[in-house]
């Protein structure tokens, strides 16, 4: 049996949609030459990475869109995607902080995608996608509108691969008789570690035809990498 609706706090919804839109932000910002943005692109591209997760979690749950149905999730989205832009220099300075906080915003998506699914009945494999769409959702529709490569179509540092390993403890925990909330804690803890183990240690998955590690995502020149000759 489905357990009552799972709701998901409103500060920590309006937390993980404030750090993706300082995140896009950032990204949208460090454009030059004919790619530059203006104020107004550098916020809806904050925007997009703050709502996009939870949006294509809902439509993909087909419920309520609930960052439609209060003001602070676009008023967050767009507060942050604009300290996003003028504090960028500051923020790149801060870039080991950054990447975690990006690793934890992708934790937190993919926990409340896979905890709303389950919550709304749906088996353990459905659940785990869901909550993988919500955690790289955000990042897609950037790509898309900005007409760039989807960055999780291509040799990276475990993005998806990090969402779905939290993900999926998250739902084998549940599984077990685990508390959802505590099983959220496991799966977020999960997610942040794998992905800034994979950026300190340049982890990626094989490219198709060539079974050989390349530098990955830009975050990791202003990360220590252990490259095991040391």
């Amino acid at each position: 049996m489905a357990e009552p609706l799972f709701v998901i706090p409103l500060w920590a919804d309006l937390v993980a949609v404030g750090l993706g839109g300082v995140q896009g932000a950032l990204f949208a910002s460090g454009f030059t030459g004919q790619r530059r943005l203006d104020l107004l692109g550098v916020t809806i591209i904050g925007t997009v990475v703050g709502m996009g997760g939870g949006l294509i979690r809902d439509l993909l749950l087909n419920t309520t869109l609930t960052t439609l149905q209060s003001n602070w999730y676009l008023l967050t989205a767009v507060m942050a995607a604009l300290v996003g832009m003028l504090l960028a220099g500051l923020f790149q300075r801060l870039n080991r902080l950054i990447v975690g906080l990006d690793a934890l915003v992708i934790g937190l998506f993919g926990a409340f995608g896979t905890s709303k699914a389950l919550a709304l009945g749906l088996p353990l494999v459905p659940a785990v996608f869901v909550g993988v769409c919500s955690a790289v959702g955000g990042g897609i529709l950037r790509d898309v509108i900005m007409g760039l490569p989807v960055a999780i179509m291509h040799v990276g540092s475990l993005y998806a691969v990090a969402a779905a390993a939290g993900s999926l403890v998250l739902a084998v925990a549940h599984a077990f008789g685990v508390p959802l909330l505590a099983a959220a804690i496991a799966g977020v803890t999960v997610t942040t570690v794998i992905r800034l183990l994979a950026v300190i240690f340049d982890i990626s998955l094989p490219e198709q035809r060539r079974l050989y590690r390349r530098k990955v995502a830009v975050e990791t020149s202003a990360i220590p990498i252990v490259t095991g000759t040391e």
